[in-house]
């Protein structure tokens, strides 16, 4: 897939858009008066691989906190999430926030949008025009009778124009549904007519497995046409489980940046003497802790010889289930057999003795 290529914005270090790696996001569930809890949330978001992190700030309070929590986490870049109250998105402008979401629609009349774009101009801080179903403007509902990706995308670039007013363009666009399709269309329909870097997602995509479900098809049609600067899976769950799905899809998208091992295995039937559902998932378990995840290589675990170095010759190396073993092979090449109570450790030594870690 060729990436579009589209203007640079930096969130405290991370460089949305142009030619840069897709970034990944996520969101905060603590409570925002709660520094210590939201710290360590950020830090285990960190440790899963999130690159930028959101936190909301509902009132003066949360904004107070947020200046405990941006000096206890300063290498994370962070995004202020604001609604209604433009005095927040000041004062965390103040406290050295990296970034702010804003729908320059809900903060009031346009000199409140202009002291946020002025102050953020100033600071460099770039920010992120959110809009979504429950934020589209009466009149543009009345317009197109629903919420429609044109009535999306029509919103997000009146607010774009706002905030040019007032000479600001350091600026992302997000538009998100909880509907996939619209979600994918009202992106394309921004993509098409502009150069700002893209946050992608569908919101409110509920329970882990449906949520990760939606945004892997959203996600995957939008990247694979070249759209999409910095991503989130938005997850009833735990927000790592956020991190560790964007990552996964990102890299089984051949995302540039995102590479680690790509494990295939088949689906089992009759023919499967092993019992390869739970061989799968040790493996995924133990090549994490070896560290060997991160390698750029494809690992088949195949159920039986048949599904085995013919159909996974393409893997790099991989076993196939037998009656009490399995035969290890590398590149379509049978190795040696292994008894099957060794073949996860074997397997993980015999990746570690021939790829590089």
């Amino acid at each position: 897939m060729m990436k579009k290529i589209k203007k640079t914005v930096n969130a405290g270090g991370v460089l949305i858009g142009g030619e840069n790696r897709i970034s990944i996001q996520s969101m905060t569930n603590t409570d925002p008066h709660n520094a210590d809890a939201t710290v360590a949330q950020i830090k285990r978001l960190k440790a899963a691989g999130c690159d930028i992190v959101r936190l909301t700030i509902p009132d003066m309070e949360a904004a107070e906190t947020l200046k405990t929590i941006r000096e206890a986490v300063p290498g994370v870049p962070l995004v202020a999430d604001i609604h209604f109250d433009y005095r927040l998105a000041l004062k965390s402008a103040e406290y050295g926030i990296d970034k702010i979401r804003i729908n320059p629609g809900n903060i009031g009349d346009e000199d409140r949008v202009r002291q946020v774009a002025d102050i953020c101009r100033k600071r460099r801080i770039p920010i992120r025009i959110g809009v979504n179903g429950g934020s589209l403007e009466k009149p543009l509902l009345e317009k197109y009778g629903s919420v429609t990706p044109e009535a999306l995308y029509e919103s997000a670039m009146g607010h774009v124009r706002l905030l040019n007013k007032f000479d600001f363009d350091d600026i992302v666009i997000s538009v998100k549904s909880s509907d996939v399709r619209k979600a994918i269309e009202a992106n394309r329909f921004v993509s098409e007519n502009c150069d700002y870097p893209l946050h992608i997602g569908v919101t409110e995509a509920g329970s882990r497995r449906m949520g990760i479900i939606k945004n892997a098809e959203a996600l995957g049609s939008l990247i694979n046409d070249g759209i999409g600067d910095t991503v989130r899976v938005s997850l009833t769950a735990d927000p790592v489980e956020e991190v560790l799905a964007a990552k996964d899809i990102l890299r089984s998208l051949g995302c540039e940046g995102h590479t680690g091992m790509n494990i295939v295995s088949c689906p089992t039937c009759g023919r499967t003497k092993i019992q390869l559902c739970s061989l799968v998932e040790s493996f995924e378990t133990e090549a994490k802790k070896a560290g060997v995840d991160i390698l750029p290589i494809k690992v088949a675990l195949m159920g039986c010889i048949v599904n085995g170095p013919g159909e996974a010759r393409e893997a790099d190396v991989g076993i196939a289930g037998g009656i009490g073993e399995a035969l290890l092979f590398e590149h379509g090449n049978p190795v040696c057999k292994l008894p099957e109570n060794e073949i996860i450790p074997a397997l993980i030594k015999y990746i570690k003795d021939h790829y590089t870690v």
